[in-house]
């Protein structure tokens, strides 16, 4: 029998943050895109994706502000994978998607599990949402709390592929990728979850991302979209 997640476990996607900001950046990436009402539904949250699974427990009131400054990148990144040098949007999404599922608060700081998280976003500041990123780790409380418990946690990804609203707005508008070069990309896998005494816990995962991939450069990661779209 699987054991319960405890409840300092992650928090559900996109809970707490904020959804004017995370809007109105999400809104214009894909306005620059595609400029069509339909896929700037999809990354804002009004069209009819699914919802993200949920975990153990929602995030705290005081989860971290849109506003949070990058940790310093002298503090490391611990165990967080640096980029992969990857020139296609769906297998970078892929990669993406493993490394933000993926945590160890054993070797780990919040600060250091922020900098690695943030060495795979673009450097187009007009592109990058950052909040949609940084809202996946939990306040410095919990993310305590989680070390005083040892809990660390690997990702599997079974696929990833281009939302069917996508495809179709690049058939209507071909030419359009050519502004930003940003793919909408979901992906879905597995967590699993250990802490300590042997407690372990496992959950299917899905997420849709933002990925900018313009030719001749390696991907980079955008954005986290707040609703999954199929």
């Amino acid at each position: 029998m699987r054991k319960r997640l405890p409840s300092f476990s992650l928090p559900s996607y996109g809970a707490g943050w904020s959804a004017n900001r995370r809007i109105a950046i999400v809104a214009s990436v894909v306005a620059v895109l595609l400029a069509i009402a339909g896929i700037v539904a999809l990354l804002t949250g009004s069209g009819n994706g699914h919802q993200a699974p949920d975990t153990a427990v929602p995030v705290p009131a005081d989860s971290p502000s849109p506003s949070e400054a990058a940790p310093k990148p002298s503090s490391g990144s611990g165990s967080v994978p640096k980029p992969g040098q990857i020139t296609e949007p769906v297998a970078y999404a892929k990669a993406a998607a493993q490394m933000l599922w993926s945590y160890d608060t054993r070797n780990t700081s919040r600060d250091q599990q922020l900098a690695g998280m943030r060495s795979w976003m673009t450097t187009e500041t007009k592109y990058a949402d950052w909040a949609s990123v940084s809202g996946q780790v939990p306040d410095p409380v919990l993310w305590s709390r989680m070390a005083d418990q040892a809990q660390h946690a690997t990702a599997s990804v079974t696929e990833g592929h281009y939302p069917s609203a996508f495809k179709q707005a690049l058939t209507d508008d071909p030419s359009a990728i050519t502004e930003a070069y940003i793919y909408v990309v979901t992906v879905n896998g597995k967590q699993q979850i250990a802490w300590r005494e042997g407690g372990c816990g496992a959950e299917e995962r899905a997420v849709t991302l933002a990925v900018q991939c313009r030719p001749g450069h390696d991907c980079s990661l955008a954005a986290v979209a707040p609703q999954v779209t199929q």
